[in-house]
């Protein structure tokens, strides 16, 4: 806490010299695209009229940080921590305000990209790198009245850039570890076209942390966006994306000790994910419809699966409607309504199930106050209808010194494993949440100043758990293991700070940090009362950049800080806390090329996110960037 001390000194004396002017957030004559984001409203909206909390991350910022680890980018966001079982490409999962990874819905150009056939559903982000991407938005609470289910922790939603010309990036360094990252495109009156695709391969680091095998990662993608006006107001539009990995793991030792072990075990994985639509877009009314499909596909390979193969394939299609009514200067409607097939195939078969919503959120929005509220109806073709409820303000009270406040409601359908597996039970119902959050905020986060402070509960209900037979179920009748039902409560907590500043016209320096105490709510539950499984109560990251006058050389540095946390829900085996710092460099040659080189872990630290699981030691890179 001493280090968010000094920073938050040092910015609060550079306040007077920091006075943020209305026109810091236009670029010539539009409002700057950190500024916009979608997942407050369904539609693009400032982020300093949403009584929600929301953060963004531009361009430049990414490509500031380097390299393809899309986790060292998404840690400088308040209210997340992660856990990732193994080397890059391994098992990760996000947690938001303390919610399952699995609670968090993500999207990548509009596409849901949740591994339907997974147990609980939810993205992996192993199989994500930064690789073309241009803009990160992450909504922090509950807020399935736009979004519908996943939307319990949060919303994060990730779009690629648009490039008029060639970029291009590659690097090279620890582990044998190569990166090339390509992006084209072109762009006229009416019309832009953008592909993107890259390779990255690395022979990685054991996965058991007792292991001395490397197990390496393999991944090629390719993706791509294209859009043309049709008539006046009218566009049609076209996203696409494809990913392709291998990744080594390690399985587990039945024998005592027990625990993982280096083995020749090894997934691979395939992604594809497409949407194309039409956008209508007049003074008083826009329209945003499309239809996409997203397919996740994973095969096991070793003797872990005694020589042969498990293989999950899930499929999700969705047909959607967003819309925006600006029925006076001041009121508008965001409004939308959607319809969604799911099915997963495994040995077992093939299962389906869908469901059909539509919603409507109105809102005042005022030159100093904002006033939002909305609702949603969703059917689903197993367990029936659900009613969700949000509202959200913001009021400016001097300045650009706004308090802001939401309530947001989630919920999350079961997953078709879990409704239909050999574990499944057809009785299972959705989860569901309820999220308060208040704060006081100063200017926003890409801005010359800013500084927020959000404290946050959130409740969650009817938690879908394993249960294990025989417990007098009738369900255990048929000689099962166990099946899913819905049993558990929990409750997260906390505060989360942020600062940021433009310290002097060449150095910016910024600040997150997060409380949140995530423990078991679940009445007579033998772990009533404990923390959840790998939450840690405090999560801190700070980074600075100097630009200095030696040919444009930039200097920049990034402290990511853990407390401990338990790796069981039983709270019996804790996880040490620890920190790890990264020291990056930049050199532009020409108007054209950049050169780069970053050191991540630079004090070599030894610590566990997920026992049993190694993680990297001190690594260096060294790349080149161009642009054409």
């Amino acid at each position: 806490m001493k280090y968010l001390f000094l920073l938050s000194s040092a910015l609060a004396f550079s306040v007077p010299a920091m006075a943020q002017e209305a026109g810091e957030v236009t670029v010539a004559d539009r409002v700057r695209d950190t500024l916009i984001a979608v997942v407050g409203t369904g539609s693009a909206a400032r982020v300093d009229l949403s009584g929600q909390p929301i953060s963004v991350i531009g361009r430049e910022e990414i490509d500031a940080v380097q390299g393809p680890d899309i986790t060292r980018v998404l840690e400088r966001l308040p209210g997340l921590t992660i856990a990732r079982a193994g080397g890059i490409g391994s098992q990760t999962s996000l947690f938001v305000r303390g919610a399952n990874s699995q609670q968090l819905l993500v999207m990548v150009d509009g596409i849901r990209v949740a591994d339907v056939a997974a147990p609980s559903g939810g993205y992996d982000f192993g199989n994500l790198t930064t690789g073309g991407l241009g803009k990160i938005e992450l909504l922090r609470g509950s807020n399935s009245v736009i979004w519908g289910s996943d939307a319990i922790g949060g919303v994060l939603a990730l779009t690629s850039r648009d490039v008029n010309g060639l970029e291009a990036r590659a690097e090279y360094g620890a582990r044998d570890s190569f990166d090339g990252q390509v992006t084209g495109g072109v762009t006229g009156n009416g019309y832009g076209v953008t592909l993107n695709g890259g390779y990255l391969r690395t022979d990685g680091i054991s996965q058991a942390a007792s292991g001395t095998e490397r197990d390496g990662f393999r991944q090629w993608r390719a993706g791509g966006r294209a859009h043309v006006d049709i008539a006046p107001g009218l566009t049609a539009n076209i996203v696409g994306r494809y990913t392709h990995g291998k990744l080594d793991i390690d399985g587990f030792d039945f024998n005592p000790p027990f625990g993982l072990i280096d083995t020749p075990d090894y997934q691979k994985t395939r992604e594809i994910g497409g949407r194309a639509g039409l956008a209508w877009t007049s003074e008083a009314l826009d329209l945003n419809a499309g239809y996409q499909i997203s397919d996740t596909r994973r095969r096991y390979f070793g003797p872990s699966y005694f020589g042969d193969t498990a293989n999950t394939q899930g499929q999700t299609r969705r047909a959607e409607l967003f819309g925006a009514w600006r029925i006076m200067q001041d009121i508008r409607l965001d409004f939308g309504a959607d319809h969604e097939w799911s099915r997963i195939d495994t040995s077992g078969g093939r299962n389906k199930a869908g469901i059909s919503s539509g919603h409507a959120l109105l809102g005042w929005y005022g030159d100093r106050a904002t006033l939002a509220g909305g609702v949603r109806y969703d059917d689903h073709s197993r367990f029936g209808g659900q009613w969700t409820f949000g509202a959200n303000g913001s009021f400016i009270v001097v300045d650009q010194w706004r308090v802001r406040a939401s309530y947001g409601e989630g919920f999350k359908v079961p997953t078709l494993y879990q409704l239909f597996s050999e574990y499944g039970n057809p009785l299972v119902n959705p989860e569901r949440s309820r999220n308060y959050d208040a704060g006081i905020e100063y200017g926003d986060r890409n801005g010359p100043l800013h500084f927020a402070l959000t404290g946050f509960r959130r409740d969650s209900r009817n938690l879908i758990d394993f249960a294990f037979c025989p417990d007098g179920n009738v369900l255990c009748n048929d000689g099962r293991f166990g099946y899913y039902q819905n049993i558990g409560r929990a409750r997260a907590t906390g505060f989360e700070l942020e600062l940021g500043a433009q310290v002097s016209e060449r150095m910016r320096a910024q600040a997150a940090y997060t409380y949140v105490k995530a423990t078991n709510r679940t009445a007579g539950d033998f772990n009533e009362g404990t923390d959840l499984a790998r939450r840690p109560r405090h999560a801190l990251t700070m980074s600075a950049d100097w630009t200095s006058p030696l040919a444009g050389l930039v200097l920049g540095g990034d402290l990511r800080m853990v407390s401990g946390s338990y790796s069981s829900a039983g709270n019996f085996s804790a996880l040490k806390g620890y920190a790890t710092g990264t020291v990056r460099a930049s050199l532009p040659i020409n108007e054209h090329l950049d050169l780069f080189g970053r050191i991540e872990n630079l004090t070599d630290e030894k610590y566990e996110v997920v026992s049993g699981y190694g993680v990297a030691g001190r690594s260096g890179f060294v790349g080149v960037r161009a642009r054409l």
